[in-house]
């Protein structure tokens, strides 16, 4: 059992990896570099060439049945759902093959809104308490249901 953080503009590493260790899960952080080597031995970085979405096929390629998945980036969920993972999101969201089909085409949507008008900015409100509470309970229930195979 294995926690995959897309680690790049990740809020919640740290809480990340004491639910991790809380489950005796490995935790893997995978970015572009710029973060510092952790301290825990059972904490690994993975550091992959600079360039558009070569973290996530790397976490999408080793991602699989029992492990979970945290980040942000629907199309990396969606890829790993396939592998059997589980994901949940920065802000406590489970993704599943349920939902991942609507999140898939709100993404879509809010793409070809932002083409079709530049000054639009889309932003949305800040990472709060709420949200972090919110991933640490979903992370928990993650690992729960990956340790029993469910």
């Amino acid at each position: 059992m294995t926690v995959y953080v897309d680690a790049d503009a990740c809020p919640v590493k740290a809480e990340a990896e004491r639910v991790a260790m809380r489950h005796g899960a490995d935790l893997v952080l995978v970015c572009n570099g710029g973060i510092r080597p952790p301290a825990n031995p059972r904490v690994r970085l993975v550091i992959v060439d600079e360039g558009p979405d070569v973290a996530d096929r790397w976490i999408a390629a080793q991602a699989g049945p029992g492990d979970v998945v945290v980040t942000g980036d629907i199309v990396l969920a969606d890829a790993c759902l396939k592998r059997g993972a589980a994901v949940v999101t920065h802000g406590g969201e489970d993704l599943t093959q349920a939902n991942i089909g609507a999140r898939l085409a709100v993404r879509d949507l809010m793409a070809d809104i932002r083409a079709a008008d530049p000054f639009h900015q889309g932003r949305g409100s800040g990472f709060t308490k709420a949200d972090r509470s919110r991933f640490l309970q979903a992370l928990d229930s993650a690992l729960t249901r990956a340790s029993r195979g469910t």
